[in-house]
């Protein structure tokens, strides 16, 4: 049990939908987040992610999607 899963609820809730290849995939260790689920998401969390799908990049709370940004990939570039 974490130290705010009084206040939040259980800590891997918010984990529990997210999917290996679809949401994210692993590399050296780490989870990449893919442009799809951070479009998902809704807002940019100012971590620099790779694949971030807002402009500019790296400003936490940011909604505005980058021109090209799409969450659907078959759709990507236009």
């Amino acid at each position: 049990m974490g130290y705010f899963d009084d206040i939040f609820g259980n800590s891997d809730s918010f984990s529990d939908d997210i999917k290996e290849g679809r949401d994210y995939y692993m590399e050296k260790g780490y989870r990449v987040m893919t442009e799809s689920y951070l479009v998902k998401r809704g807002y940019c969390c100012s971590n620099g992610c790779r694949h971030c799908p807002y402009f500019p990049k790296a400003q936490k709370g940011n909604t505005v999607l980058r021109k090209g940004a799409s969450p659907d990939p078959s759709k990507r570039g236009e």
